[in-house]
């Protein structure tokens, strides 16, 4: 992957990806040698745990009550291991995002801290249902001075409205991503955009088990995306993209 050159905004990302690893350590307490094997393993005990007690008709209390800390170190090693890719959505979101921004289901804070740094961004919603998430990315933010410009919540008003819109690596995880694309679509501002993106696979070997990859679901949501979104070019090699109202 080309390694372009680093946003002004995005400058303590390529440095440390916001100081990921000492929030993480300090967050919960940890030494760094347990914090690596945790990051280690994050993703294989997240897995097993999907494996056994995952159910998409309680896919919403499995987010927000089981999945405990699992996440943070499988966002974590993710987040810290894929340094290009991830600040390359980070540009991403420098050249698109402005005004009110909703980073929906925002894991670990890292594409709501980026936003928050932007100097066209006069405030960013991180909406997460899982309440650690919720409680390290409120302590990120303080720890960033960012406390009056990330604002954190569990949901989201379907009446309020949004100029731009993050969702990254949440679809796949919903049983009906349609359904929320079109509450996107209407909590969108005319002129706003809304960059996501999606991974509608369990894995080659079962590894993501709480994906979605029903072919009617997904044909309904690329229908739908069609439909209401005209997609906006940009030139990253990521998954994310970046779409306006389409009509």
């Amino acid at each position: 992957m080309v390694s372009l050159s680093p946003t002004p905004s995005l400058s303590s990302y390529w440095q440390d990806a916001f100081n990921l690893k000492q929030h993480l350590q300090e967050f919960l307490l940890l030494d760094s040698e347990t914090l690596e094997k945790k990051l280690e393993t994050g993703q294989q005990q997240l897995a097993e745990l999907s494996h056994k007690d995952f159910d998409w008709e309680k896919a919403t209390a499995f987010y927000s009550e089981k999945v405990g800390e699992f996440y943070l170190f499988e966002l974590g090693a993710w987040h810290l291991g894929s340094r290009d890719y991830i600040g390359n959505t980070l540009r991403l979101i420098a050249d698109h995002a402005q005004g009110r921004v909703l980073d929906f289901g925002g894991g670990i804070g890292t594409h709501a801290i980026a936003t928050a740094l932007c100097p066209q961004v006069e405030q960013v919603i991180y909406c997460d249902i899982n309440p650690i998430n919720f409680d390290f990315v409120r302590y990120r933010a303080e720890q960033m001075g960012l406390s009056k410009k990330i604002f954190c919540c569990h949901e989201v008003s379907p009446k309020e409205t949004f100029d731009t819109i993050m969702c990254f690596d949440v679809l796949e995880h919903l049983p009906d991503p349609t359904q929320q694309l079109l509450q996107f679509h209407q909590a969108l501002t005319p002129k706003g955009n809304i960059i996501l993106n999606w991974y509608f696979f369990k894995g080659f070997n079962e590894e993501f088990p709480f994906h979605i990859d029903d072919i009617k679901v997904v044909d309904t949501f690329f229908e739908t995306l069609q439909s209401n979104f005209l997609e906006v070019f940009h030139p990253y090699l990521i998954t994310g993209r970046c779409y306006r109202k389409w009509g």
